[in-house]
């Protein structure tokens, strides 16, 4: 039987794009680093995030019932760090340049690209939730190289 840590050593070979998801509830806000953002559906507009349910985001995404995603360019792997590394929240935001999106979602300062979204559903999968979010807004950056997670490191693409 296959193991995760197999399943993670394998998938370390696949490059994914990293964002940060964000969700504010009621002045509670939450950042974390994903490499697991995917398109769903276009009509409608839908995307895909997973998330540990070890996670502080996880259940303030349940409370919120709205996120943003910023996705990030090929210069920000410290910021990706940052967000990975389940700082404490009173710290998370401190030197962190962030701006307010329509639906309220704190966004990333500088992204590549960006994206609102209101909770579709979610689902249970192991030890993660699968939140699917209808997009709400969207919003490009600056054209950049993209940041990717790879073999164990961010990579500009």
């Amino acid at each position: 039987m296959t193991t995760g840590d197999e399943l993670r050593s394998l998938l370390r070979l696949f490059p994914s794009g990293v964002s940060v998801v964000t969700a504010d509830a009621d002045g509670d806000r939450i950042g974390v680093t994903i490499g697991s953002l995917v398109s769903l559906s276009l009509e409608p507009p839908l995307v895909g995030v997973s998330v540990g349910k070890d996670v502080a985001l996880h259940e303030l995404l349940r409370a919120a019932k709205l996120f943003g995603v910023s996705i990030l360019r090929g210069d920000q792997a410290a910021v990706a760090s940052h967000f990975a590394r389940g700082t404490p929240p009173i710290a998370l935001w401190s030197g962190v340049e962030t701006r307010t999106g329509e639906t309220g979602a704190p966004l990333l300062a500088d992204a590549l690209a960006w994206l609102e979204c209101r909770v579709w559903a979610d689902y249970d999968v192991g030890d993660h939730t699968l939140f699917v979010g209808e997009v709400v807004a969207l919003e490009e950056g600056e054209p950049a190289p993209a940041l990717v997670y790879r073999d164990g490191g961010y990579h500009a693409q």
